[in-house]
């Protein structure tokens, strides 16, 4: 039997979806491919703060990237800083971002990805020395792309939560 305010909300499925890409952010990759990995967290925070904004918004951002941290042994902060940020803009422009096409909405993923990625960048070179290189750009562009599976792939379990 589901929770009736489990299932009125939607809480449930919104931190299952997050820890979801949390463990896949950590799953060990090839080299080769580390680059190649869409940013998991960011981009189902951003959905959720999109769909739920009464719901999900600053503080989530900033406790799942507590966890986030936690979870890759990122610089205690970093992610916290980044997602917190990222929910923010994505909170103020989630009204419009509902409405874009598609295509726009990879555009949007596209800029707020990139600042995520600046963000955790500036941290890790502020703490270390870190080589600046262009694969850290491409899985801004990746997880645009990716972006659409994504949506679709939230949106359904939105919409399928249990009732």
């Amino acid at each position: 039997m589901v929770d009736s305010r489990v299932a009125a909300d939607g809480i449930g499925v919104v931190i299952f979806s997050l820890v979801l890409a949390a463990i896949l952010a950590a799953v060990p990759l090839p080299e080769w491919a580390i680059g190649l990995r869409p940013a998991w967290v960011p981009l189902v925070l951003i959905y959720w703060v999109i769909a739920m904004p009464h719901r999900i918004g600053v503080v989530s951002g900033w406790l799942v990237g507590l966890f986030l941290d936690v979870l890759t042994g990122a610089v205690l902060g970093q992610n916290a800083l980044a997602l917190g940020m990222v929910a923010y803009i994505a909170y103020v422009l989630h009204l419009r971002i509902r409405v874009f096409p598609v295509w726009q909405q990879c555009l949007s993923i596209l800029v707020l990805v990139g600042i995520y990625q600046l963000v955790s960048i500036l941290v890790m070179r502020a703490v270390q020395m870190t080589p600046w290189t262009f694969w850290y750009w491409v899985s801004v562009v990746v997880s645009a792309l990716v972006w659409p599976l994504v949506s679709l792939a939230l949106g359904y379990l939105r919409g399928h939560r249990g009732s």
